[in-house]
């Protein structure tokens, strides 16, 4: 399938970017495990993937996508930059405001699934790639391959990066990211039916 190259996009393609996360990653291990079974699950998936698209343009960090035929954004990645800075005012209350819609076992489970991927993270600063998907009709164009090398150019030209890390929680993934150059650096249970696992590629 054609597609154009890699195009870094802004606030105003956060609908576009949160339509495509949201089709690649349905029924993906964290999303089932912190939604749960309630009903409404794409409507509340997209809000969870919208927030965490939110919170890469109100931080000002990037979001890098491919483009196919009739114009439609095909793939995304979405991209936190390394150090730590407080969350901005309207970032805090978006958050606030998602966890009173989808509930407050979703706001733990999800605590928890973070506190156990962060944990397995390089302590240097570095890049983290946050989300990475295709939509189902463009998977097996090597979509996620061009996208992963320019997140790779911003790690490259920033002088304090020393890497761009990576969480997984689905285990085919984890020859994928292997294949892709990435190496394992820990692995981790979050609960019964959720495992993770986290990948470093270094400058």
């Amino acid at each position: 399938m054609e597609t154009t190259e890699t195009k870094y996009l802004q606030e105003k393609n956060t609908k576009e970017v949160t339509e495509v996360l949201s089709r690649a990653f349905y029924d993906y291990p964290v999303m089932d495990y912190v939604l749960g079974n309630k009903y409404n699950y794409n409507g509340r998936l997209y809000k969870l993937v919208g927030f965490f698209v939110a919170a890469r343009v109100l931080r000002n960090e990037p979001m890098v996508g491919i483009y196919g035929k009739k114009n439609i954004l095909a793939a995304a990645a979405i991209v936190t930059l390394p150090g730590d800075t407080p969350a901005p005012y309207k970032l805090v209350e978006h958050r606030k405001k998602l966890w009173q819609q989808l509930g407050i076992e979703e706001q733990e489970r999800y605590e928890k699934y973070g506190d156990v991927a962060s944990s397995l993270m390089p302590k240097e600063p570095h890049h983290h790639l946050n989300m990475i998907g295709v939509i189902p009709e463009y998977k097996g164009n090597g979509l996620s391959r061009k996208l992963i090398n320019e997140v790779e150019k911003l790690v490259t030209s920033h002088p304090e990066s020393t890497g761009l890390s990576l969480n997984t929680e689905s285990v085919s993934n984890v020859k994928l990211y292997t294949h892709f150059g990435f190496n394992e650096i820990g692995h981790a249970r979050v609960d019964d039916n959720l495992e993770t696992w986290a990948f470093f590629k270094s400058k």
